[in-house]
């Protein structure tokens, strides 16, 4: 049974999904576990308070769930009933992590706000290069498509070079959702150099990788990162990577996770990961 470890909830500046409508959906998707990532992005100069997370209200809400979640939740007749073990303890978890939008500057910030707070599971992700987000054509100003992928690349080095606290990098390759011709003239290969780079540097500091299916989401046909960059981080030595969807909505909730587990096994992975207590737990696919 798989988790989504990669979720949005009201916390987070672009969602307005209720936790409990998450654990629901979660649920009825056959999942054993779900993991909440709000977003936090300090410095986003785009929108400075977009990405900003209440830290006191987001635990106060979550903890609750964490611990408890069977008696906040409201029974209805639409969703599956948990899983139970064979000791009748339900086989269902919830844990409280944070999607960490990394950049070096803020490296000594990141260090302080996780050593405050009881963390599950941390995402690193870059969602800016430059200060900028890709996900805005201004990006792409000036460069060519090639030259602005190369350059959040070599954004996600320097960000693991600077700060390594975190446990999984997200969506490796985010920045093909949004380029002008998306995935169309993309490939490993294409970025092989800065992509051996990062993958060596994960490995080297025991870090994992986020299989994003968002990007199925967004019609690529592929999860972020691609089944090559997956392949080749395995071939490396590299063995942990967690699944997430990266839901904003729980309509969202485990989209594509089967042709996930699928590209995971082609990829040569038998196992996905799932942390608690920032410990990492190994699980067949």
């Amino acid at each position: 049974m798989l988790w989504d470890t990669h979720t949005h909830t009201h916390f987070s500046g672009d969602s307005q999904a209720d936790p409990l409508e998450m654990i629901r959906a979660a649920q009825t998707a056959g999942l054993a576990g779900i993991c909440f990532t709000d977003h936090l992005d300090l410095d986003y100069q785009k929108d400075p308070s977009l990405f900003l997370l209440d830290l006191p209200a987001y635990f106060h809400e979550m903890l609750p769930l964490a611990t408890d979640w069977q008696n906040a939740l409201p029974t209805t007749g639409h969703s599956h009933p948990p899983q139970t073990s064979a000791s009748g303890q339900t086989d269902f978890t919830v844990c409280i992590g944070i999607e960490l939008g990394l950049q070096p500057h803020l490296a000594q910030t990141h260090r302080q706000l996780l050593s405050a707070y009881p963390f599950d599971f941390v995402i690193g992700s870059s969602h800016v290069a430059d200060g900028v987000d890709p996900y805005y054509a201004e990006y792409y100003q000036g460069r060519t498509e090639r030259e602005a992928y190369e350059a959040y690349f070599s954004s996600i080095l320097k960000n693991i070079l600077a700060f390594d606290e975190f446990d999984v990098y997200g969506h490796l390759d985010y920045v093909v959702r949004y380029g002008p011709n998306r995935n169309r003239d993309y490939s490993y290969d294409m970025f092989r150099e800065i992509l051996e780079q990062i993958l060596k540097a994960l490995i080297e500091r025991g870090k994992g990788m986020e299989v994003n299916s968002g990007g199925l989401r967004c019609g690529l046909g592929h999860p972020n990162p691609t089944v090559e960059i997956l392949r080749r981080y395995r071939e490396l030595g590299g063995e942990i990577v967690t699944i997430g969807s990266d839901a904003h909505t729980p309509e969202d909730i485990a989209f594509g996770f089967l042709q996930v587990a699928e590209l995971l096994r082609q990829a040569g992975f038998r196992y996905f990961t799932v942390f608690r207590q920032r410990q990492k737990e190994f699980l067949p696919l």
